[in-house]
């Protein structure tokens, strides 16, 4: 009988999201973990999860029935070697959501290289304003139910769908182990380069994927990416495509008052929206939801309702405060698209300022010199950019690592002020003396960035 689980790993967005998940069904749960920080931190330590600062066989010493082990894991984890050696039951974060939550559910999957969270969070509030009941795991903290999961009786649930691999001991995708009713897909770009080696290799893992769909099940796709195209091209699996010349499109796209109006339309109709979320990826995101809800047969009127009331997700385009007229933004946004429609997203609401992008370049991708030549133009949009050394270290060769001085020179090349620094004390110290009424501190990292964003609203003055 299973009743003290333990998750190694417990802050990444999706073992958080299930250590929460399993707390609310009735289990005793503990977490450890080496990076522990806001937002995930304080959701675990509110939800009366125990939770261990740093890795230690002595984590284990209460003797848990069952340890989930997160991706960011290796067999030489000192935890991971006492559970292998103590003979403890383990599992990976997809099997444990198979077993525990997602069994009995349709599951709606949300996969691809951009937007996955946004898309996951649009379908969960559309299900559950339509009184769906449903349940979700997501990677990330939506407003509307201060929550990354919930537990509903519904049919049907929404799994934010990874392609990272699933754990030392398991090195395949985790968006393979679910079986999907609706898959969207958001488009193929190259990523985690710590693990695949080039677009052709992460081709082939979504290609995997898509023939391992049955059927019966059905895909809504991004129609304006070659790659995905072309993994398609093998699906058994009904295909619907949204886009901008696609069978779910756009028109009339207005933005004010940091709200955005659209038209919709569909294989069989138009749909007039409204919706708190701004720039163009949104929409497409928007678009994909509105074809799934549509296939399901959720009405026009819950759809619109459910659009015009979406509050959005923390990290993405979350204003932290505004002081003086100075506003600080937080965006999860690191990959060089990700960057560029983010702030493109935000700029025309900021005309009378301006758009001051901080970006630390942290991830296993952003730290390697794959995108050294990419990055530059996804900063165009920017007046002022700040680029920080990232606040880890990680074992890459002198060939193969990133230059962020080489990217200020690079931004600088094409007339956008461009400045360097060691740490985010530093960037706070250059910025207070020389921000403006009416300016907007885009902060953009996939980590906490030592809290720069509410260090820099105590010191405005």
């Amino acid at each position: 009988m299973i009743n003290k689980i333990h998750l190694i790993a417990a802050c990444g967005t999706g073992m958080g999201t299930l250590a929460c998940l399993l707390k609310e069904m009735g289990y005793k749960v503990s977490g450890s973990d080496q990076n522990v920080y806001p937002p995930m931190s304080d959701f675990l330590k509110e939800k009366g999860i125990s939770l261990f600062t740093g890795y230690d066989p002595l984590n284990l010493d209460h003797d848990p029935d069952l340890v989930i082990i997160g991706n960011a894991v290796t067999r030489l984890n000192v935890e991971a070697q006492a559970i292998l050696q103590r003979g403890i039951p383990y599992l990976s974060m997809p099997q444990a959501v198979n077993k525990f939550i997602a069994k009995d559910k349709k599951i709606i999957l949300v996969t691809g290289t951009h937007g996955k969270t946004t898309t996951s969070s649009i379908m969960a509030h559309i299900l559950f304003k339509a009184g769906m009941d449903p349940c979700f795991m997501i990677g990330g903290i939506l407003k509307d139910f201060n929550s990354s999961f919930r537990m509903g009786s519904g049919k049907y649930m929404v799994i934010e769908g990874d392609e990272y691999d699933t754990a030392f001991f398991d090195k395949g995708p985790k968006f393979m182990h679910y079986d999907p009713e609706i898959t969207i897909m958001t488009g193929i770009e190259f990523d985690h380069a710590d693990i695949f080696t080039d677009i052709d290799h992460i081709k082939t893992v979504f290609s995997t994927f898509v023939k391992k769909i049955e059927k019966e099940s059905h895909i809504i796709a991004f129609d304006n990416n070659d790659n995905l195209k072309e993994v398609l091209a093998d699906s058994a699996a009904s295909v619907e495509t949204y886009g901008l010349q696609a069978q779910w499109s756009f028109s009339n796209h207005v933005q004010q008052n940091l709200k955005t109006f659209f038209d919709v339309q569909g294989p069989d109709k138009t749909i007039s929206i409204e919706t708190n979320m701004v720039g163009e990826h949104n929409l497409f995101n928007c678009l994909a939801c509105i074809a799934a809800a549509n296939k399901i047969g959720i009405s026009d009127k819950n759809l619109i309702k459910a659009l015009k009331t979406f509050s959005g997700i923390k990290r993405r385009q979350e204003i932290r405060g505004i002081k003086h007229g100075i506003t600080v933004m937080d965006d999860f946004a690191h990959h060089p698209t990700a960057v560029r429609e983010t702030i493109k997203a935000v700029k025309p609401f900021y005309k009378e300022g301006r758009v001051i992008a901080v970006f630390e370049p942290r991830t296993n991708t952003s730290m390697r010199s794959f995108f050294q030549d990419t990055y530059p133009d996804s900063f165009l949009d920017a007046d002022m950019v700040c680029v920080c050394e990232p606040g880890i270290k990680k074992n890459i060769p002198l060939n193969d690592k990133f230059s962020t001085r080489q990217l200020v020179a690079d931004i600088a090349k094409r007339g956008i002020e461009a400045y360097y620094f060691k740490n985010s004390d530093v960037i706070i110290s250059f910025l207070v003396p020389k921000l403006r009424r009416n300016d907007l501190v885009l902060i953009m990292s996939n980590g906490g960035f030592d809290n720069i964003h509410i260090n820099l609203l105590e010191k405005i003055e």
